[in-house]
């Protein structure tokens, strides 16, 4: 639900020389910094009372800007306009507009159009900031170095720290905002060319100093005496940048450079800097955006990478909240803290738009291997926010090349396109995650196993996985997990497994197998997740005596003569599951179990052969698999379930993550399942929606080893988009099949497709069609009359 603030954002602001109904606070303003959001915080602020007394402070001329062309969206266009509609018709008399994206590289080109761009120089936007500053009575001071922000805040009822990406107001209160700055991998130029690209264009250029990359777009439409101007971002990795020698030349070789690297997409045409120099993108994310009457704004308070767009249009956002809620909220502290819950989630969702747009820039030498068309989807949909359903509406004809060079036979969308695995052919790209239940007794799956899986075998998904079956008692993590080392625990799985195969034709069922290690010995999930049992506890084994936390049991770490009998007790369950019918076989490697805790650097400590460097701690879950594999059927895929990152210091990561798919995938692993972290109790975790899918993108672009993607991966646009881009070759969904088991098939009627991706079982059939939910066909009115 929206909050009110959000509601009324587009409500327009009263007029000048009309005050508003509730007494203004503040009524002495200071501004630091004369950028887009300090500029336009000042005029709202001034026009929404002309008796405030509003100052911006801007050390530079008025007339000296950096930088080139500014690109809004129309949300931000449509907020302007409710609030400034002086400041809104301005602008767009200055705005160039485009719809098409070019994805240059080499020899071919793809374009996508329907995108819908705006864009002007910054210098303009400026310019009309600064006259409607003006009009409005802000006073406006430049050349100006602004005095520090506490001293500022007492003389002024409010500070406005719009102090760009090195704010000296965040740095002089660090124990208040609490900034974290992270800069990143590639080296990064701003310039122009003196004409107007017909595009959004990026061009990739493959060199003998490695992979660079043009980001170009126009901002000045070309006229009968102008021939136009556009931005142009060179930008590559920092080892391309040292190789091609641009540490050693100034700023006007470097502009030279750039233009005889990109000399096809220039024309040939030179191109220009304005105090133009290589930089390192930096994201800056404060835990608080305010500090008594100081608040930051913009840059001050939070970046996002230029691959996006959004620096600009996130502090004009941020000065349209800071104003409506300074008029809507009682007091200045209120106002802070209601500006701050209304933007953070906005900016944070951005952050990680840009985020992963960034990051597949930074990764971009690992998909010059895919097909062009699915490297222009992938670059297209590189941030999430751009996704197969979208585009489609973009682009049908550009969408439908992509799904067609995919293999997606005529009418069917992604998912629902066959794979195969060895000797086992799935349907569709959709698992059904392995989900612990904590609902067997004495290990042995019951009637609510059958229902619980059997229910999602009829919803539709090409792959059901089991909750992580346990291969010894004391290898349970909960005394409710199920286990596969008895035989009476074999007859009720296959008795799960029938079910499904009869029932569910053309659906594959598959076991995942694991040991527990030093997490085992724990209260049921909702009695207490990872919590040690009251009583009943049963002894744990580990690589290393290190309990998972303090409260937990310390396990015994095992002997290296200790270990063939573990190894025995997973070959024992694998050829249980082998006569149980099983079709695929996953083996457990993630999340702190034991072959996962082996994995690790923070959870092995050990000194032995199976200790120290990654391929000392791969031996043992190496023999594990080799050992699952000699038994487990030849025609029979098996996948391994990792943690590629632990999300914590000094533990695995990315780039181990790609060493371990290598070793499984030597081995004979024909998947590799990729989750990540809960091996240290301590770790940091950064969720968002999908955000483990760059782990599983970057071991299937660098390895070649099908990869199976899971994490907050909620919708079948997702889904599609994923499987499309080429960053996984499976989707395993977990909650989304807990809240709808027929999740598969409620997709595939949502997006009109019925075919042999997914089967509507007999006695369901009539229910494939979305029921309706009323009357929504009543006659309009034919008159309408104003009051």
């Amino acid at each position: 639900m929206r909050t009110s603030a959000q509601r009324d954002r587009g409500k327009p602001v009263p007029p000048e020389g009309r005050h508003p109904a509730k007494a203004p606070t503040p009524a002495r303003i200071a501004v630091i910094g004369g950028g887009p959001g300090g500029l336009y915080a000042a005029a709202l602020l001034k026009r929404l009372d002309p008796d405030r007394e509003v100052t911006v402070w801007e050390r530079n001329a008025p007339d000296d800007t950096f930088g080139f062309g500014v690109v809004l969206s129309d949300e931000t266009l449509g907020g302007i306009e409710h609030a400034d509609p002086v400041v809104y018709a301005a602008l767009q008399e200055e705005f160039v507009r485009w719809d098409d994206i070019d994805i240059v590289r080499g020899d071919t080109r793809h374009t996508s159009g329907g995108h819908g761009f705006a864009a002007l120089s910054r210098k303009r936007l400026l310019a009309v900031l600064h006259e409607r500053c003006r009009d409005l009575g802000v006073d406006l001071r430049f050349r100006t170095e602004a005095p520090p922000a506490a001293t500022l805040a007492t003389a002024y009822d409010l500070v406005i720290a719009a102090d760009g990406v090195h704010s000296l107001t965040r740095e002089a209160h660090p124990e208040a905002f609490h900034p974290t700055l992270t800069s990143h991998r590639c080296r990064y130029i701003w310039l122009a060319a003196d004409f107007a690209f017909d595009a959004f264009r990026f061009e990739i250029a493959e060199t003998e100093h490695g992979v660079m990359q043009l980001h170009g777009y126009p901002y000045e439409a070309a006229t009968a005496t102008t021939p136009g101007a556009s931005t142009v971002i060179v930008e590559m990795r920092e080892e391309v940048w040292e190789a091609a020698g641009f540490a050693d030349l100034d700023a006007a070789a470097s502009v030279e450079r750039c233009a005889k690297l990109f000399a096809d997409a220039l024309g040939g045409r030179p191109l220009r800097g304005n105090n133009s120099s290589w930089l390192t993108f930096r994201t800056v994310v404060n835990a608080h955006w305010s500090h008594g009457n100081t608040v930051l704004l913009g840059d001050a308070a939070h970046t996002a990478h230029f691959s996006i767009g959004s620096g600009t249009k996130l502090a004009v956002e941020d000065a349209l909240a800071l104003a409506a809620n300074l008029q809507e909220q009682p007091d200045i502290p209120a106002a802070l803290a209601a500006y701050e819950t209304e933007r953070r989630p906005v900016v944070e969702s951005t952050q990680r738009a840009a985020r992963a747009s960034l990051q597949w820039f930074e990764e971009l030498p690992t998909y010059l291997g895919q097909p062009p068309l699915q490297f222009a989807f992938n670059l297209l949909t590189r941030s999430r926010r751009v996704t197969h359903d979208n585009l489609r509406l973009r682009d049908a004809g550009f969408t439908e090349a992509v799904e067609r060079d995919f293999g997606c036979p005529p009418g069917t969308p992604p998912m629902f396109t066959p794979l195969r695995l060895r000797g086992l052919e799935l349907r569709n790209r959709v698992v059904v995650s392995p989900m612990d239940m904590y609902s067997a007794e004495d290990g042995v799956p019951g009637d609510f196993h059958l229902v619980h899986l059997g229910a999602r075998a009829l919803g539709g998904a090409g792959l059901v996985m089991t909750e992580m079956v346990c291969v010894s008692e004391r290898g349970r993590i909960t005394p409710g997990c199920a286990g596969l080392y008895t035989d009476e625990q074999a007859a009720a799985w296959t008795r799960i497994v029938d079910f499904a195969h009869a029932q569910a034709p053309g659906t594959a069922v598959g076991v995942q197998l694991g040991h527990s290690g030093r997490k085992g010995s724990t209260k049921l999930m909702w009695d207490g997740i990872d919590e040690p049992l009251p009583t009943g506890n049963w002894p744990l084994v580990a690589p290393s005596p290190l309990p998972y936390t303090p409260a937990n049991q310390t396990p015994h770490a095992l002997s290296v003569a200790e270990l063939p009998a573990i190894r025995e007790e997973f070959t024992a369950a694998a050829r249980r599951a082998a006569a149980c019918g099983f079709d695929l076989l996953e083996l457990h490697c993630a999340h702190g179990y034991l072959l996962s805790s082996f994995l690790s650097p923070l959870t092995n400590h050990r000194t032995d052969a199976y200790g120290g460097s990654l391929e000392a701690r791969l031996r043992f879950p190496l023999e594990v698999f080799d050992s699952v594999r000699e038994v487990w059927p030849a025609d029979r895929p098996m996948t391994v379930r990792i943690s590629a990152t632990d999300w914590a210091d000094g533990g695995n990561t990315a780039d181990d993550a790609v060493a371990v798919a290598r070793a499984f995938a030597a081995h004979g692993a024909d998947a590799i399942d990729v989750s990540t972290g809960q091996v240290v109790a301590d770790e940091r975790p950064a969720y968002g929606r999908s955000y483990q899918t760059p782990f599983a993108d970057r071991i299937r672009n660098e390895t070649s080893v099908p990869v199976i993607a899971v994490g907050a991966i909620s919708s079948w646009d997702d889904v599609n988009s994923l499987l499309l881009a080429g960053r996984t070759d499976l989707c395993a969904l977990a909650r989304p099949h807990l809240y709808d088991p027929h999740w598969t098939l409620h997709a595939a009627a949502e997006q009109s497709y019925s075919g042999p991706g997914a089967v509507w079982p007999a006695p369901y059939r009539a229910g494939s069609r979305r029921p309706q939910t009323g009357r929504t066909d009543a006659p309009k009115p034919r008159l309408s009359l104003g009051g």
